[in-house]
This record gives structure tokens, C-alpha cells and sequence, in this order.
């Protein structure tokens, strides 16, 4: 069998190749996430042709609803398959079974934020959705955030609560750059901090991807930090007065957010 992944715009249907027509006009069948999606685009280019759903919940029966085809075509419901979605599972069923495979340069949300954001482009980490758990969220970007540029994706009902959490691990003042309905007809592309995006995005529609700028290396804490820190709250000093406090005593801004953000965790 012969299966090729094709790319589909992410929000412009102009947004898609000569290539990518060609190969879901040949195959047999179109196999994709939502058939009522795909039927749109379909109808949009004037192919016809049967659909097959093949979802996350579906995706696992792919052997028995593939058999028989010679030709697949396989879409989801927006960009480059296998990114994010039911198409890298796809791709493994499909070498393991030794089916002919092919996929298609296109679309992605991806590349167009990373370059639009302004940040650097050089070294970058893709992350795609971050686990729900803040503890594991936390974790993920330990693993790959300094020193390099982060993608994320991130659904407009999560949006705040994961700047939030961003917040908490970069510091308000981070960079970030934060894209919204890219090549769609409301497409933003806003960039500033942290704190700033958690201001402007007070009711967020669209799905979004989140551009945040290299974390700098953190500094060894002085050996007399921790004690500071216990004789500034035994003060009475929180939050913002407990960061102020710690700068005034030479600890960086950056590791004196950390110090007492870790403290108040600790607290909890």
C-alpha cells in the first residue's frame, strides 16, 4: 500500500500545494480526522472522493479500515501530519507493515511563529502541547528551555493558566511572542513579556502558539541566600517586596524571583 501524509492549510486554503492537490485527487481514498473538515476543503478544491475517518480514537484500527486500499492519502484536520496528531502513530504503523510512505512538505503553524516572533531562530525547541500537571510542565521546560528558544502550542480555554505557569518559571519580564489564527483572516502575532501577554489576552479565541525567547543560565545560589530569605519573611516580606529585598542584598533579579517563588511553593 501506498501511503502519503498530505499537508493542509492551517486557516488560508490558498495555503497548499500543486503537489499536495495532485496526490488527493490520485488516491483512493482520503483518510483524515474530521471527514466534515475535510469534505469542506475537498469541495473548496472540486475533489471528490470517499473519506475515512482516522482519529485519535480510531487510529488504532488503522490496519483493519486501511485493508484493501492501494492508495491512501492521509490529512488531518489542519497543517503537516504527525505533528501534534493521530499522523506520527500512523507513520509507525506504516513501517512496521512495510507500506510504501510518503509525506509531503507544507503547512505548520510552526515555522511561520518561530520566524515572525523576532526571537532567536538558531537554536530552538519544539515542544508542542504541554502536559496539564504543573509539576510535569515544569519539568518538560527544565529539560530544554536554556539556552534556547521554545515553541508551544496551546488551546485559547488553557492559554492563561499556562502563561501563568510560564510566569512562574521565566520570570514576568520574559520575551515572548505569541501568535493567533496564523494565515487566517484575524491572524495576530503579539509579542512582549510574559505579565504583558497575561494582560492582553484576557479572553482568548483561536488556537495559539507561544514563541518564548532562551532562559538565561541559572547562577549558582550564594551559600548565604537561603538563610536571607527565611530572616526577610520572619520580617513579613512577600511577593514583590521579598524579590525587591533580595536585590537590594545583591542576589540578581532573575534568582531572587526563583528563591522566593520556590520558598512560597514550599509554603503551600
Amino acid at each position: 500500500m501506498r501511503l502519503v501524509l498530505v499537508p493542509t492549510p492551517i486557516g488560508n486554503l490558498e495555503d497548499i500545494t500543486l503537489r499536495a492537490i495532485r496526490e488527493l485527487k490520485e488516491a483512493e481514498v482520503v483518510a483524515c480526522e474530521d471527514t466534515r473538515r475535510t469534505g469542506v476543503l475537498l469541495k473548496h478544491l472540486g475533489i471528490s472522493k470517499p473519506l475515512l475517518r482516522l482519529d485519535q480514537h480510531t487510529i488504532g484500527q488503522a490496519r483493519k479500515l486501511l485493508q484493501g486500499y492501494g492508495r491512501v492519502a492521509y490529512v488531518t484536520d489542519a497543517g503537516t501530519p504527525g505533528i501534534s496528531d493521530p499522523g506520527a502513530e500512523l507513520v509507525a504503523l506504516a513501517l512496521q507493515e512495510g507500506w510504501q510512505l510518503e509525506v509531503l512538505p507544507g503547512p505548520t503553524a510552526l515555522i511561520p511563529a518561530l520566524v515572525a516572533s523576532g526571537l532567536p531562530t538558531a537554536r530552538f525547541a519544539f515542544e508542542g502541547f504541554l502536559p496539564q500537571k504543573r509539576s510535569e510542565r515544569e519539568a518538560r521546560l527544565k529539560q530544554v528551555a536554556e539556552g534556547r528558544t521554545v515553541v508551544l502550542y496551546e488551546a485559547p480555554h488553557r492559554l492563561r493558566a499556562t502563561l501563568e505557569d510560564l510566569v512562574q518559571f521565566y520570570g514576568p519580564e520574559h520575551p515572548v511572542a505569541v501568535a493567533r489564527e496564523l494565515s487566517k483572516a484575524h491572524e495576530e502575532v503579539w509579542r512582549g513579556t510574559l505579565a504583558g501577554a497575561l494582560a492582553h489576552f484576557q479572553a482568548p479565541r483561536g488556537e495559539f502558539v507561544l514563541v518564548l525567547g532562551p532562559k538565561a543560565p541559572t547562577p549558582q545560589v550564594p551559600l548565604e541566600a537561603e538563610p536571607l530569605v527565611g530572616a526577610l519573611r520572619k520580617k513579613g516580606l512577600e511577593g514583590k517586596a521579598l524579590v525587591r529585598a533580595l536585590v537590594e542584598a545583591g542576589i540578581p533579579r532573575n534568582q531572587a524571583y526563583a528563591l522566593a517563588h520556590q520558598k512560597t511553593e514550599a509554603n503551600r
